[in-house]
């Protein structure tokens, strides 16, 4: 696991980034997988199945220009509920771009005449290539998804989303908590927003965020449930949270979606759910966090659908 100190601090201590600075940011991100390969190919391979459509272009400018791939139900009946399922909002927690993918292409067919499906595999494709939390810009497309949003991640989606609102039953967005979250992202959160770091703990296994303004604890617990028969559920630290947030039942914390900006509280949909997977794990392999993802959605549609 890299430390800190390996991933040297831009800026002054104490100041934050100006413009400088997230260009030398930048300039460091090399490209370290390919989109095109791990993800396009893969939604390509599924429209003989579902409708495939983009909902926008990344113009990322001197990196090139990204699709936005949405995959759809073919045959969408405005009578039958939606339910939206998004990855890649953080393009280096890889399982749950894989995990979306994984889904549609093996599970997705026993909802076909229950749902709608909407599913938004990888919505930060210039991240999910440099293996990084932010876009090009320096910004956390989950702290961006709001009217008018400076993130072009975040609005694109954005945009996508709200002529459903209203309509969507269900919204599972697949994320991962990893050692790098600890040894690179914060510190880099630290240092581009002019404060000191402060060191955290990493969770050992998977969690999920709940929304506090609209708590679902059963679905959360459905989800909880279905996914511990695939992978290792995290514990609670001693002082009975996860990631600084009290644990509201096993596996489980809650935040304010709408209010942090956060990708899962853009539908107004009645069952949200951020799922947390920990690829680090000595316990889980690579192939576990794309099934803990698969498993958690399967799940959360399942709950959904039964409580109407």
């Amino acid at each position: 696991m890299a430390t800190p100190s390996e991933h040297p601090v831009i800026g002054i201590p104490g100041q934050p980034w100006g413009e400088a600075e997230k260009a030398q940011w930048r300039a460091r991100q090399a490209k370290r997988r390919s989109h095109a390969d791990d993800v396009v190919a893969k939604v390509d391979a599924l429209r003989e199945r579902f409708d495939v459509a983009e909902y926008g272009t990344l113009d990322a400018g001197g990196d090139g220009r990204y699709p936005l791939l949405a995959v759809r139900s073919r045959g969408w009946d405005a009578s039958l509920p939606t339910a939206l399922v998004t990855g890649g909002v953080h393009g280096y927690e890889t399982s749950g771009v894989q995990g979306a993918l994984q889904f549609l292409d093996r599970h997705a067919g026993a909802f076909a005449s229950r749902v709608n499906l909407l599913v938004v595999p990888c919505v930060s494709p210039w991240a999910y290539e440099r293996i990084q939390r932010w876009n090009a810009q320096a910004l956390d497309p989950n702290r961006n998804f709001a009217a008018g949003s400076p993130c072009a991640e975040s609005a694109a989606l954005w945009d996508l989303v709200q002529p459903l609102r209203g309509r969507v039953l269900v919204h599972v967005d697949l994320h991962e908590t990893t050692d790098s979250d600890e040894s690179e992202f914060r510190p880099a959160l630290a240092a581009r927003d002019g404060k000191p770091f402060e060191p955290g703990t990493i969770p050992d296994g998977f969690y999920l965020v709940d929304d506090s303004e609209n708590p679902q604890p059963a679905f959360q617990q459905a989800i909880i449930q279905a996914v511990a028969r695939v992978t290792h559920i995290a514990p609670a630290d001693p002082d009975g949270t996860i990631i600084g947030s009290p644990v509201v039942a096993p596996g489980v914390i809650e935040y304010p979606l709408v209010a942090l900006g956060l990708c899962a509280g853009i539908s107004g949909a009645r069952f949200t759910t951020t799922t947390e997977v920990y690829p680090d794990s000595p316990r889980a392999t690579p192939r576990q966090c794309n099934d803990a993802q698969a498993a958690a959605v399967q799940a959360a549609l399942e709950f959904a659908l039964a409580a109407g």
